[in-house]
Formats: structure tokens, C-alpha cells, sequence
């Protein structure tokens, strides 16, 4: 049987988890300043915009699970996840330069090109970046801290983006705080990652991931994963949705945009700080109960947002504050999650390929944010509302019920997903044992599933006979 490991040090936490802050930093604008300063300053229209992004998202499609394949197979002095990102920083670097400062008049096509390069520039980083984190321990709930770390970075990072228009004085200014925040990158991006390659070890790789047929087929039989990742979209849609459409809501439905920088604030701040509640909650429960828990406050919290009008920007305050509660759990606990599902798969014969698994998460992420933008602006178009103009209240009742109404109905499917999952700590105690007792008798391969010995007394019996 194997014994609890070590808790992994605050050092590795924290260096861990830093390149999260500019990541965030960098994801913000992307999502929620960008689309309405290209539809308001360029005269792009929102259908547009969001056809623009929609597209360059779906390129991830492609992108991300090669990323994740081929860092996983990358043999090579500096590790397996290490080259990746030193490769696709200065991508991301100079695609965010021409996406956040641009020259002259933008079009389209200007728009178009540079979210691609940005993406993938992201990709290169991010990707290996978040299985890295996966690798560094085995244990279920040291997972959950290592996630949070980084997470924790992740809403920090939003913060200070969130922060940015006040910090710099650049008020309603969305093209100047841009152009501040791509400085930042520059700094942020380079100083974050040379402290994770000092202090963190990389772990080598045990068992070789299979080839990509093969490894596809394994893929395909897990269960878990599946329920997971669609879990995962529907909720990371949910989540979308009012991102995308938050500074609209704020200056439109309330009538309050200069509060929209304050309000950001209350709600990621709220985010990190009730992190370490949850965590101890998971502890005494499971991940995914308190995923469900966090998702289910969220729903509760939010139903009331339809029923606000002009000026009710206090009673949003207290939504804000309220929602933000779910934040951390909401982004910490699904990837610590996904690190456990990917045991099983090693289990089940895939071997070492936490790349090909986070890249599938990093496309169902992208995948989430970019049908938020695909559905949200063209119906808002289709009803009539102009972000340029005074809107009608039915052009408002639709932006009301796209930002929170259609958020609620996705979370409580998500919930239902995940309510039951069947891997909780006894059963990945169980299955780590049987990883290790394999790895232990001279590195013999795990049978395949296919096989009779592929189902071990433990966990991996367990979870088909639960997900039966």
C-alpha cells in the first residue's frame, strides 16, 4: 500500500502558481474588454466580433490536443513541458501587442489574425503549464492545493486586470488600459515563468503515453473523463456568458458603467478569499461534491439578477459579492479533478499523458468561452440591441436573461453531471496503490482494458461498475 506523501512546499506552491497571475491578467481583456472595445471603437458589429472569435477559438480545436500529444512524446534535457512554453511566450507576447495596441483602423481580418496568433501563443504556454501541475503529486487532495494555487494566481490576475482602468487613471478609456496591460505582459510573462523553471521540478515520466490510436481508443472507454469534460463546458459556458457580457449589463441595464471596474473587484476579491474554505471542505467531502455545492450557491445567487433595473447597483453589489463565493472552487476543483481522472486512464494502459488530457480541457475551456460569444452577441443583435445607442426593454430583458438566466439553467446541468462522480478519495487511494504496486514489480505495463487482469480489484472496478 502506498503512504500519504509529503505536503508540497509553500516555495513550489507559489512559484507554481505565479505565471497563473499574468495568464490572467492577459485573460481578461480577452474576454470581457476586448469584444466591446472592437465593436464600440472600430464600429465592428457585435455579430461580427463574435463570428471573429468564435472562429479563432474553434482553431484551438486543432491546436490545443496536438500541443498536449506532442508535449507529452517530447523527450528532451529540459523536460517535457518546459520547451513548449519557452517556445510559445514570445508568440503570445507579440500577438497580444498588435491585439491590445492597434494601429490605425483595425478590420476583420486585422482582429481575426491576431486573436489566432495570441491563442496560440497561449496554447504553447498555458497547456504544458496546467499539466505540469497535474505531475507534481499523486495525492487527491494535494491535487486540490496545487490547483488552488494556481487558480488563486489565476483570480489575483483578474483582479489586478479588473483593477487597471482605476490603478491607471484610465477611467472609461478601454484602448489605453489595453495598451497598459500588454506592458505589463511583457514584464509579467518572462519574470513568472524564469521563477517556475528555477524552483519547480519537473517529474520524469514513468510510463511512456501510448500512440495516438491506440491512446484515443483508451480514451474513448473512460467514462469519467467524458462526464467531466461535458460537465465542464456546459459549466465553463455558464460562466462565460456574463463575462462577455458584463460591462453591457453594467452600462446598460443598470446605468452605471464607471462601476463596473469596482464591481469586478468585489467579486473576484470575494473569489480568492473563500478559496481556502472550500478546500477544507473537499476535504471532508469530495472534489466534485463541492464543486456542485459551490455551483448550486451560484444558481441560488444568481436567479435574481433578471428582476434588477436601472440604478440597483448596490442590490448587484451584494449579487457580486455573493457569486463570487463559488469563484476559486469553481475554477480550482475541475482540474484537480481532471489530474485524477487521468490516473485512470494511465491505469487503464494510456500511460503518462496528462498533455493530451489537459489540451482536450484547454479546448472545452476555449470551446466554452467561444460559444458564449457565438450565442450571446448575434441573439442580442437579433433583439434589437445596439451597445452604441439606448435600447429598448425588451433589447434589455434578452441582455438580462443572456447574462444571468441562460448561465443557471447550464450550471444545474452541469451539477447533475457531476452530483454522482464516481471517483472520490477512497477510490483514487486505490487506484494510486495499483499504479504503484505496478510500477514497484519492474515497471510492467498495466494491461489493457480489454484484457480480464485489466480490472484490478480497486479502483478501476469500481468506476465502471459505478458509472454502469
Amino acid at each position: 500500500m502506498s503512504t500519504q506523501p509529503d505536503s508540497v512546499n509553500t516555495t513550489t506552491l507559489l512559484a507554481y502558481g505565479l505565471p497563473g497571475l499574468p495568464l490572467a491578467v492577459l485573460g481578461l481583456p480577452l474576454y470581457v474588454f476586448l469584444p466591446a472595445f472592437y465593436a464600440q471603437a472600430f464600429g465592428i458589429g457585435l455579430a461580427t466580433v463574435g463570428a471573429v472569435l468564435l472562429v479563432a477559438r474553434l482553431f484551438d480545436v486543432i491546436t490545443d490536443p496536438l500541443v498536449g500529444h506532442l508535449s507529452d512524446h517530447t523527450r528532451s534535457r529540459f523536460g517535457r513541458r518546459k520547451i513548449w512554453m519557452l517556445a510559445g511566450a514570445p508568440l503570445l507576447l507579440i500577438g497580444v501587442t498588435f491585439l491590445f495596441l492597434p494601429a490605425g483602423s483595425p478590420g476583420t481580418a486585422y482582429l481575426l489574425v491576431f486573436s489566432l496568433i495570441t491563442y496560440l501563443g497561449w496554447t504553447l504556454v498555458a497547456l504544458p503549464y496546467t499539466a505540469w501541475g497535474a505531475e507534481l503529486s499523486p495525492d487527491y487532495h494535494q491535487r486540490s492545493r496545487i490547483a488552488a494555487s494556481r487558480e488563486g494566481f489565476v483570480i489575483a490576475g483578474t483582479l489586478l486586470a479588473a483593477a487597471a482602468p482605476v490603478l491607471l487613471g484610465h477611467g472609461e478609456d478601454t484602448g489605453a488600459t489595453l495598451a497598459s496591460l500588454a506592458l505589463w505582459l511583457w514584464v509579467l510573462i518572462p519574470a513568472s515563468l524564469l521563477l517556475l523553471f528555477w524552483r519547480v521540478r519537473e517529474p520524469e515520466c514513468q510510463r511512456a503515453p501510448v500512440a495516438w490510436s491506440e491512446g484515443w481508443r483508451i480514451l474513448l472507454g473512460n467514462a469519467p473523463f467524458k462526464r467531466l469534460l461535458l460537465a465542464y463546458v456546459l459549466n465553463g459556458t455558464a460562466n462565460a456568458l456574463p463575462a462577455t457580457l458584463f460591462l453591457l449589463f453594467v452600462g446598460h441595464v443598470l446605468g452605471a458603467p464607471e462601476m463596473a471596474g469596482l464591481l469586478l473587484l468585489l467579486y473576484f476579491a470575494t473569489g480568492v478569499l473563500s478559496l481556502p474554505l472550500w478546500l477544507r471542505l473537499a476535504r471532508h467531502t469530495s472534489k466534485h461534491r463541492t464543486w456542485t455545492l459551490s455551483m448550486l450557491w451560484a444558481c441560488a445567487v444568481f436567479l435574481w439578477v433578471p428582476f434588477l433595473s436601472e440604478g440597483q447597483v448596490w442590490a448587484f453589489a451584494v449579487i457580486c459579492l455573493l457569486s463570487g463565493l463559488s469563484l476559486g472552487v469553481d475554477l480550482a476543483l475541475p482540474s484537480a479533478i481532471q489530474a485524477d481522472v487521468v490516473d485512470l486512464d494511465t491505469a487503464n494502459g494510456g500511460g503518462e499523458r496528462a498533455g493530451v488530457f489537459f489540451g482536450l480541457w484547454g479546448m472545452a475551456t476555449k470551446l466554452a468561452l467561444a460559444l458564449a460569444v457565438g450565442i450571446a452577441f448575434p441573439l442580442l443583435q437579433l433583439a434589437g440591441f445596439d451597445a452604441g445607442a439606448e435600447n429598448s426593454a425588451s433589447a434589455l430583458m434578452w441582455l438580462a436573461l443572456l447574462y444571468a438566466g441562460l448561465p443557471v439553467l447550464l450550471k444545474l446541468a452541469a451539477t447533475a453531471l457531476v452530483w454522482r462522480f464516481p471517483i472520490d478519495a477512497g477510490a483514487h487511494a486505490r487506484l494510486r496503490d495499483h499504479l504503484d504496486t505496478a510500477t514497484e514489480s519492474h515497471h510492467e505495463p498495466i494491461p489493457s482494458p480489454s484484457s480480464p487482469a485489466a480490472v484490478p480489484v480497486g479502483p478501476v472496478q469500481r468506476v465502471r461498475q459505478h458509472e454502469a
